[in-house]
């Protein structure tokens, strides 16, 4: 690992780091600590055990509004590393998590570990290949033997394919207009540096309308993705 790539990681584990502190210190942390605790007194072998054994490890606990990204991560075996963290969030694209927060960090993350992203592509063929998770919490699983669920993860879904299916179309419409507006922002960048008036000018204004893209095909697959959660919710309510 050379110099650059071990600053690219430093970099991405501060700004983890900074990120969890501030929600931290703006949150109330009392009923996570208690959620921890009870996680403690769990059986060895579920889920809510290893979580809370995790956590212990790296003398961590629970983000408030992020509890199912702990669960995520000792699920799926992904270490708390920033490698992994950019891992993570290309598994659970591929898994149908058209989150802003997943999109932002897996956009940042490739770009300062270039060296990875064959390894982010091949997470996110296996989210692909995985039923959906993006909906479990700790309270629904906390339960159950973490084996036992990761052999519930490599089951096919029975999925209902549609000659015209409009939810993928827009899904794919989404994807092409935000990666088309990360491209036009990353090609305008350089000139927005340049002294010559006539290179800001030509410049700026593709730069924003790239902006505009990305922030409306975000918007566009959070949406879906929100939809995609409910109806999950509303078939898991109904099996019980």
């Amino acid at each position: 690992m050379n110099i650059f790539q071990k600053i690219a990681r430093r970099i991405i584990k501060m700004s983890f780091d900074t990120a969890v502190s501030t929600i931290e210190y703006f949150s109330k942390m009392d009923k996570y600590y208690q959620q921890v605790d009870e996680l403690r007194k769990l059986k060895n072998g579920t889920l809510g055990k290893e979580i809370a054994i995790c956590l212990d490890n790296h003398k961590l606990n629970l983000v408030p509004n992020y509890e199912s990204h702990d669960l995520k991560h000792v699920l799926l075996g992904y270490k708390m590393t920033a490698e992994d963290e950019i891992r993570m969030q290309a598994f659970m694209i591929g898994n149908g998590n058209f989150s802003i927060p997943s999109f932002t960090i897996l956009f940042f993350g490739a770009l300062l570990l270039p060296d990875l992203w064959s390894t982010f592509y091949s997470d996110f063929k296996t989210g692909r290949q995985t039923i959906p998770i993006s909906n479990w919490t700790i309270n629904d699983f906390a339960n159950r033997p973490i084996s036992e669920l990761r052999i519930e993860l490599t089951q096919p879904t029975q999925q209902k394919i549609n000659l015209i299916d409009m939810k993928r179309l827009t899904q794919f419409a989404a994807m092409a207009t935000f990666l088309a507006g990360v491209f036009g922002m990353l090609f305008c960048l350089p000139f927005l540096f340049s002294s010559n008036m006539a290179d800001l000018v030509g410049a700026g204004f593709p730069f924003v309308a790239g902006a505009i893209l990305v922030v409306g095909g975000l918007l566009t697959l959070s949406n879906l993705t929100k939809e995609i959660n409910n109806n999950q919710r509303a078939a898991m309510q109904l099996k019980s």
